[in-house]
């Protein structure tokens, strides 16, 4: 059964409330409160974000231009579009003008999907061959992509509820370590069952490309055997979603970033969201950081698999949800 609903069944009597969950897949359920308020969830989405804030949140271009606003520190970055689409908007901001943009920012660039989620297609390109690869796969499946400026520094996640840090996380990028017996392949297949084992999602595709063009800029292929000990990793973005590691930092986060994700969070129009930033140590005072994006459905499932402490913060946080969702006034219509 998924995370959530799973959680959400375990919580809902605490508060007197009936769930009633799907019985093929139990990924969709309706909650009636005590007080006669309901609510639906799908997956990781809950009605407690406005439909509004909630579909900016989730196109990046949109949500970096209201950022940009409030004086917020977001990716330089342009988007660009399909053929079919350019022309249908009359735009000259095509495949080719994405180019002519990576070269101004400087090689290597983020390559991603405007509007796709849990890290797919997201791809550090080192020139004019990859970029067009990278660049037709995501056209082909979705109008448009971001062109974005290469940040240094540790990758991590903020997630926020109202007033309130709930969970703090670093995203290390899909990796494996050897035992100077073992194949990457086999490595990576030995990870994906840990991670089943460990009731963890396994979304490790080792048939992505970005697996064999990052393995291949480091000499490497699936069938190397990598000394005992020695780091290899297999893609550059981090989200846990792509087989990424998580290292809990919720106790440690210095003020500054819980102060700064909750003005992020509350100018954005959201009440729940997961914030994704870059920055040289979440634990110290904040001198430079960079947001990627605003998450207004943040799934902890990955979280969650790290430990007992982490289910417990997520169970804490949707115990939140729930009696936000129950107090809510009647009558207001949210996402």
């Amino acid at each position: 059964m998924p995370l959530v609903t799973s959680i959400i069944q375990k919580i809902a009597p605490q508060i007197g409330a009936i769930v009633v969950v799907d019985p093929e897949y139990a990924f969709v359920g309706h909650i009636t409160f005590k007080n006669g308020n309901k609510a639906c969830f799908s997956h990781s989405k809950l009605n407690i974000n406005g439909f509004g804030s909630a579909e900016i949140a989730k196109d990046k271009a949109y949500s970096n231009f209201f950022l940009n606003h409030f004086g917020y520190k977001v990716t330089e970055g342009q988007t660009f579009f399909s053929k079919k689409l350019c022309e249908k908007i009359g735009s000259e901001r095509n495949i080719d003008a994405g180019f002519d943009y990576a070269k101004e920012l400087g090689f290597p660039v983020i390559v991603k999907p405007i509007n796709l989620s849990q890290g797919r297609f997201v791809t550090k390109v080192y020139n004019k061959t990859e970029y067009y690869q990278v660049a037709k796969k995501i056209l082909r499946i979705t109008p448009g992509l971001i062109v974005e400026r290469f940040y240094v520094g540790n990758d991590y996640r903020i997630v926020v509820m109202d007033d309130e840090v709930l969970a703090v996380y670093q995203r290390i990028p899909l990796y494996v370590v050897g035992d100077g017996k073992s194949t990457i392949l086999e490595l990576t297949q030995q990870k994906s069952k840990d991670f089943t084992t460990n009731g963890r999602k396994n979304n490790i595709d080792v048939h992505d490309f970005r697996i064999k063009r990052k393995l291949k800029r480091q000499k490497l292929k699936l069938d190397s055997v990598i000394p005992e000990n020695h780091v290899v990793y297999l893609l550059d973005n981090a989200n846990l979603s792509s087989g990424g590691d998580g290292v809990d930092l919720t106790e440690s986060i210095h003020p500054d970033f819980q102060k700064l994700a909750i003005n992020v969070t509350k100018d954005m129009g959201l009440r729940l969201s997961g914030l994704d930033i870059i920055t040289e140590d979440i634990t110290m005072p904040m001198n430079n950081y960079v947001i990627i994006e605003v998450n207004g459905s943040p799934g902890l499932t990955h979280y969650a698999a790290i430990g007992e402490a982490q289910v417990q913060r997520v169970e804490n946080l949707y115990f939140k949800i729930l009696k936000a969702l129950e107090n809510e006034q009647m009558g207001i219509q949210h996402n």
